[in-house]
């Protein structure tokens, strides 16, 4: 039982990680020119908070899975919305960083956020501790929908044609 125990927790890490690799180069270069706000956490405290909310998240998924007796019908809808929520989660480093498209990042984010107070919604009747594993999960994306927000409205798309 440990495998899937190592496996669900270590599954989150892998986009995490995949998104970080593909678009590391743009960190440097690209983030640090935009424009954010002060209250904006310093670049060395996203790699240590991801890894604790994606060892978090990962480990509350399979608790649910356990208590719903693996892909059983009954975990349909709470897992699916865990794997949607997941998959919104590693599409927003490639639409920031690698597409620079601060408004579909924007609109990911928030989509994002509505699927995580679902999924906490429909695990709450199966799992609390694993509902609690996910609360510093919502908190620090309720952060980072508000800094991508402002560094939405104070940095400006350029205009097809115009490069920096």
């Amino acid at each position: 039982m440990w495998a899937y125990t190592v496996g669900f927790t270590v599954l989150p890490h892998v986009g995490g990680f995949l998104g970080w690799f593909v678009n590391r180069k743009e960190i440097p270069v690209w983030y640090e020119k935009l424009k954010k706000p002060s209250w904006c956490p310093p670049r060395k405290i996203f790699p240590v908070a991801w890894t604790v909310l994606y060892t978090g998240m990962g480990y509350a998924s399979y608790l649910i899975w356990n208590d719903l007796g693996g892909c059983s019908s009954k975990a349909i809808l709470p897992l699916g919305l865990y794997g949607a929520q997941l998959a919104l989660n590693w599409a927003w480093p490639p639409f920031f960083f690698g597409a620079h498209n601060l408004k579909m990042a924007l609109i990911d984010i928030l989509c994002l956020d509505g699927l995580v107070i679902g999924m906490m919604c429909s695990w709450y009747r199966i799992n609390k501790i694993a509902t609690l594993l996910m609360v510093p999960y919502l908190g620090w994306l309720a952060m980072a929908t508000c800094l991508t927000i402002r560094i939405w409205k104070d940095n400006p798309e350029q205009k097809p044609g115009k490069s920096e």
